[in-house]
């Protein structure tokens, strides 16, 4: 049998036809279980067909600390994301439509450095936002993201108060936010503007949080409740506004988009 065709769900265990999951949004037909897709499909799934317009895409990083870890040099760290995932850094962003609304839209990518925040990711950001309250636009973004990128040091840190201080600027202008988690979302990024939405909405089953449970469960000595950090956990405890199936998601953000009149 050619490889390839067949991949097993991490939820529920079953072997899955490849090109039926991919036909269901990348969603297990048998549990629901909602996989890791990369920005260019996120794109595809959200956005108006051909809507997308990128702009700062050659954008790149600099080696402010020049990072080494285990004889490989950062510089060498990114040409190989670079090369794996088809993009020069860890976010997407770009004017679109979803079902004839005009928004602006940023997308993390899980395929460069686990989408970890570094300067790149917080310029792109924050040019997003500038676009959104420049131009009276609903911002959208969707975050996947391991947190701050540990290779760029206190300059990866430093996006956190850089991005939520641009988004009070959207706030101020009297924009309007819709941020979207998807599994991962993790570390600085959740600390910073991942949370701080008008509305968050959170795929089912994503993994939500700043420090995972296991080093959480570590170092306070303590049983973590059932589910802890997943997206239905975090909707109970009203971290998250609302939980959207991933095929609902284009229809979900388009009536919230009427109902704040954006």
């Amino acid at each position: 049998m050619p490889e390839g065709l067949w991949m097993r769900c991490p939820g529920c265990e079953h072997m899955l036809y490849k090109k039926a999951v991919e036909k269901n949004l990348h969603v297990c037909p048998e549990c629901k279980h909602h996989f890791r897709i990369e920005a260019a499909t996120r794109i595809k799934y959200l956005a108006d067909e051909d809507s997308f317009q990128e702009i700062l895409a050659d954008l790149t990083t600099d080696d402010p600390l020049g990072f080494r870890y285990r004889g490989t040099t950062y510089k060498q760290r990114l040409k190989a994301d670079e090369k794996k995932s088809g993009v020069k850094e860890a976010m997407r962003i770009g004017k679109a439509f979803i079902k004839g609304r005009g928004i602006v839209l940023a997308a993390m990518e899980p395929n460069f450095l686990m989408g970890s925040m570094g300067s790149v990711v917080g310029e792109k950001l924050c040019t997003a936002v500038d676009m959104a309250i420049e131009e009276a636009l609903p911002l959208v973004v969707v975050s996947c993201s391991g947190g701050a990128r540990m290779h760029e040091g206190v300059v990866s840190l430093g996006q956190m108060a850089k991005t939520s201080a641009v988004l009070a600027k959207l706030d101020e202008a009297g924009g309007l936010f819709i941020s979207v988690l998807t599994d991962p979302t993790t570390g600085g990024v959740t600390a910073s503007f991942a949370m701080l939405g008008d509305v968050i909405i959170a795929e089912p089953g994503a993994l939500i949080g700043f420090a995972g449970p296991r080093t959480i469960a570590e170092t306070i000595k303590v049983e973590l409740p059932e589910g802890f950090q997943t997206a239905e956990f975090m909707l109970e405890h009203g971290f998250v506004d609302m939980l959207v199936h991933r095929k609902d998601l284009r229809s979900e953000i388009a009536h919230l988009i009427d109902y704040c009149q954006r």
